[in-house]
């Protein structure tokens, strides 16, 4: 199953391609990052003694990739996911978001280039209780400074393009887990952004209702999005174009 994107257009050009080990295509090492990590590292004090969440993490993403983050249960990939998403600064090392170092960056700086460049898609949904779908995708908007009525409008434009037009007063309450989902993907791409962080996004589905949000975020990339997918499933993870394992707090090799 297939869902038109929110602002279709035509076909980027397909960026050069470079073979890796086992044959799976990616792109070539030398395009111009959206996502580049140098010694990265995290550290959380928890009074008593230091745990390292992250430990010199190095890697890049190129725009327009589909890139998994794998690891088990405590590996670092969700603190990673943080740090990439803007919601975590890191405690060491350097983070580049779209040519931007987000170490620059005030509190207000970090939320604008957050708002503008990276759509999320978490596990819980993290919806708005008692809050209709379309109060739900519009909520980024506001943060951007459009107008109510403008808000609205893109709004239903994302639902009814996922399949949901006649759920646009419908709280989270009132729809199956697919369907918050769906609401939660409409959300991360009303906003037109850049760069999606899928943290999980099939963890609380049935299986036919994981393949539909795997299907729209293959839509997504068709479309010339760059999608970065955190997991500790290899089934989900083997649908990426790449794929970047996390062992405690490392890449491993």
């Amino acid at each position: 199953m297939t869902y038109p994107l929110l602002n279709p257009s035509p076909s980027p050009q397909s960026p050069p391609t470079w073979t890796q080990p086992g044959g799976t295509p990616s792109i070539h090492p030398l395009q111009p990052p959206i996502i580049e990590l140098r010694g990265v590292s995290r550290v959380y004090d928890t009074g008593r003694l230091q745990v390292a969440a992250l430990a010199g993490v190095d890697f890049r993403v190129a725009e327009g990739e589909f890139v998994a983050i794998v690891g088990p249960s405590g590996s670092g990939k969700s603190t990673l996911m943080n740090v990439l998403g803007c919601l975590d600064r890191p405690t060491s090392g350097t983070y580049h978001l779209a040519g931007v170092d987000v170490g620059s960056l005030s509190d207000d700086g970090l939320a604008q280039l957050r708002s503008r460049r990276i759509g999320f898609v978490f596990q819980s949904y993290n919806l708005l209780p008692r809050t209709s779908a379309l109060d739900n995708v519009a909520a980024p908007l506001m943060y951007q400074g459009v107008g109510a009525g403008r808000r609205r409008t893109l709004a239903a434009a994302a639902l009814e393009r996922l399949g949901l037009g006649d759920r646009l007063d419908h709280e989270p309450t009132e729809l199956s887990g697919g369907q918050q989902q769906r609401v939660a993907v409409a959300r991360a791409i009303v906003t037109d952004p850049a760069l999606i962080l899928a943290d999980e996004p099939t963890g609380n589905l049935d299986t036919h209702s994981g393949a539909e949000v795997m299907a729209l975020l293959h839509e997504l990339h068709r479309g010339g999005r760059t999608i970065v997918l955190i997991t500790h499933e290899a089934e989900v993870a083997s649908q990426a174009s790449r794929q970047i394992h996390i062992r405690d707090g490392r890449v491993a090799p």
